[in-house]
């Protein structure tokens, strides 16, 4: 076995001795729930000396960082000249390499506690199954900002050249290179505006689920209404004089109690997730950063940007807001996309949209429909069946009231198709194919036409019959749909984008 002068030496290094920490404290937060149990356990069967709780406690903190440390014992890495390499393991040992030019992007991120202590965790995300190849976690944020860049210079450099003549030669280049320009950015007034348009009641559940978990250690039933009312007899006993009318006051009080907890929540999370949101553009592309307790920095190449999406919400539409994201060579169908403008005005978006080589859709966009024959035959497809049920509740369960629901929701369902086909528009210009889709909430997407996977259209028996199809373009982050276009149209969409392609030399692409 080689020493660790001799893994140095060979290039391997370690993570930073810190994580052994910072893992060790992570790993008792899993381990709360068993030191509860001693705890109260001790006290359940007539209670146990001091020293015994303590010393299985003590147990349990050395186990986690024990633990720890063996996993950071074992646990080195390489960055060659062409390829990372990761091996870890205590019992097993596991051997990873990703070359180089399957890594699409390497990401930093900072936890609350890693933060701490200095230290981020980097991922180097190849695009494969929703899953990042490598991670390590934690090294230091000057180690983290060395491994992005060496990774990205290795896949840059000539093949040829030697990895030092290649450092020497990025070095100069980097040099040279014009500082990082701001693109987009949110300051607090911005992010307590976004929050006021992020209602949620998420800590409404957690709240009872967390409630659920710990009832067992409170001393009344929290469950219990007539405990609750007695409790509140003398300080709430001045409703009782109205009558019907405290019902109302109540009711409208819980209301108004779960309205303000919502829009604290939203406010909440929108400034934990997007604290100090920047958005630059530098030599090697898009960089995001955000965060307040987990500090994430994200590097977006801009050649590896296959598609922008800007949408819009029900509400916030109404003032101008919208949403800006990209869908990258990084993503797969379950990755999120990368939010580059969570809430911006179209003035502000236009930019950024420049800057990916799009552009938004011009007024005099040439825009289509699907076919109407698919969003009947849709509507056909779902409402007769509801109808069916309908007209047996009516005539021959005499269920009256079931069967008028049926048959509204049916009228629903084809008034819905008749306003999705209205609102659902698609259009090809030179560069992108466009489709722009919904009513109360818009969304608008731009997808590079070289820059698409695949074709593909498809029939099934009613669309063959009737004369359209579906047709489906891959993406990195998905698949770009058309359903329902007339069967001329998606091939002469899909022969425009096959003819973009050809026409690319993709060898002399950035990698």
């Amino acid at each position: 076995m080689s020493t660790h002068a001799e893994e140095m030496a060979e290039g391997w290094q370690r993570v930073h001795p810190f994580a052994v920490l910072v893992t060790g404290l992570r790993n008792i937060r899993q381990a709360i729930f068993p030191i509860v149990i001693v705890l109260f356990g001790s006290q359940s069967i007539g209670g146990m000396r001091a020293g015994v709780v303590l010393g299985i406690l003590l147990l349990i903190l050395l186990f986690n960082v024990g633990g720890a440390w063996l996993a950071w014992r074992k646990l080195r890495y390489l960055v060659g000249e062409s390829d990372v390499r990761l091996e870890q393991g205590i019992l097993s040992r596991q051997a990873r390499s990703v070359p180089h030019d399957r890594i699409q992007d390497v990401s930093l991120e900072q936890g609350l506690l890693p933060r701490l202590f200095g230290l981020v965790e980097v991922r180097f995300e190849t695009g494969a199954g929703g899953k990042d190849e490598l991670k390590l976690a934690y090294v230091t944020q000057e180690e983290g900002e060395r491994l992005r860049e060496v990774v990205r210079d290795q896949k840059e450099a000539p093949a040829a050249m030697p990895a030092t003549t290649a450092q020497g030669a990025e070095e100069q280049v980097a040099a040279q290179q014009p500082p990082a320009h701001l693109l987009f950015a949110m300051p607090p007034g911005r992010l307590l505006t976004f929050g006021l348009f992020q209602f949620s009641l998420v800590i409404v559940a957690l709240i009872g689920a967390a409630l659920q978990q710990v009832e067992f250690l409170l001393p009344f039933d929290i469950w219990d209404i007539d405990g609750w009312e007695k409790r509140l007899s003398g300080p709430g006993q001045w409703l009782s004089g109205l009558g019907w009318l405290s019902q109302i006051i109540g009711a409208l009080s819980g209301v108004l109690f779960l309205i303000v907890l919502g829009v604290l929540t939203g406010i909440g999370r929108t400034f934990l997730r997007d604290w100090d949101f920047r958005l630059e553009k530098t030599a090697k592309g898009f960089r995001r950063r955000r965060g307040l307790l987990t500090k994430t920095d994200v590097v977006m190449p801009a050649h590896r940007v296959q598609a922008v999406t800007m949408g819009a919400g029900l509400v916030r539409r109404i003032w101008g807001w919208h949403s800006l994201s990209f869908i990258s060579l990084a993503q797969d169908a379950k990755s999120a996309n990368h939010d580059v403008a969570p809430f911006a005005q179209v003035r502000e978006i236009e930019p950024i949209v420049r800057e990916a080589n799009f552009h938004l859709p011009a007024p005099d966009t040439d825009w289509h429909r699907p076919s109407p024959k698919y969003r009947f035959d849709t509507a056909l497809l779902g409402a007769i069946p509801v109808a069916l049920v309908g007209i047996v509740c009516l005539f021959f369960a005499e269920v009256y009231w079931l069967g008028s629901l049926l048959f509204a929701f049916a009228a629903f369902e084809a008034l819905r198709q008749h306003f999705l086909w209205r609102y659902e528009r698609h259009a090809v210009d030179a560069t992108q194919i466009i489709t722009r889709r919904g009513w109360l909430v818009p969304r608008t997407t731009m997808a590079n036409r070289v820059k698409l996977h695949s074709v593909e259209i498809s029939q099934g028996l009613i669309a063959k019959r009737r004369g359209y199809c579906h047709l489906v373009f891959g993406l990195a982050g998905g698949s770009f749909a058309f359903n329902g276009l007339p069967l001329e149209e998606a091939e002469a969409m899909r022969a425009a984008v096959l003819d973009s392609i050809a026409s690319v030399d993709f060898a002399h692409l950035p990698r």
